[in-house]
């Protein structure tokens, strides 16, 4: 590109007056907009503080929190370890071991000895749960996610099941769709209000 290419456009710093080089004018406008937030807050009709953890935050209904692994009507993990989940996972905070289902399960021939989720790692972008083909996998709305360790952010196979005994009634499962492939006319269930559970324990 040539210096005297006139598609370019230069652009020169605004000359600054003795009045605005004190910063007075800057200064001014920001106590202006803090005193409006101390005002709104005193008088009570803009208070934004939520008095954690007595009062608890209601994320919205499409807030990504912690993972789920569901389960079926009868009790077991739908994940048929396809892998398709740790695959489209971008931060790749996923890791399942897959083996041969029981005989007794004879509507798939795979599931999930191991499922590991990086808490830590993880970027919550939902991904793992549009790419599950048997909606398996689900983030939840719980919010309060804590641990004393980078261990105890690692959530295993029972713990994730676990949050899906802490969520089920609160946030039915999106869809109900039963492993297999080629499954239609799921029915979206809307997920309420979230509930918290501890989730500090070690593995």
């Amino acid at each position: 590109m040539k210096d005297d290419d006139p598609s370019v456009k230069r652009m020169t710093p605004p000359t600054l007056t003795v009045w605005e080089n004190t910063y007075l004018p800057q200064i001014l406008g920001g106590l202006v907009v803090t005193t409006k937030h101390i005002l709104g807050s005193a008088f009570g009709n803009g208070a934004i503080t939520v008095q954690y953890p007595e009062e608890q935050h209601v994320p919205s209904p499409n807030y990504r929190g912690v993972h789920r692994l569901n389960k079926d009507e009868q009790g077991r993990v739908k994940c048929v370890a396809c892998m398709l989940c740790a695959t489209a996972c971008p931060a790749h905070c996923i890791d399942i071991i897959g083996a041969t289902a029981p005989d007794t399960w004879p509507d798939r021939e795979k599931y999930c000895e191991s499922f590991v989720i990086d808490e830590l790692r993880c970027i919550y972008c939902g991904m793992c749960e549009e790419a599950c083909p048997v909606e398996a996998i689900e983030l939840t709305g719980l919010y309060d996610l804590t641990g004393l360790t980078r261990e105890q952010m690692i959530f295993d196979k029972a713990k994730l099941l676990s949050v899906f005994d802490l969520t089920k009634d609160a946030e039915p499962m999106k869809y109900n769709k039963p492993p297999g492939p080629g499954v239609a006319n799921s029915t979206e269930v809307v997920p309420t209000t979230p509930t918290s559970g501890p989730f500090d324990q070690k593995r």
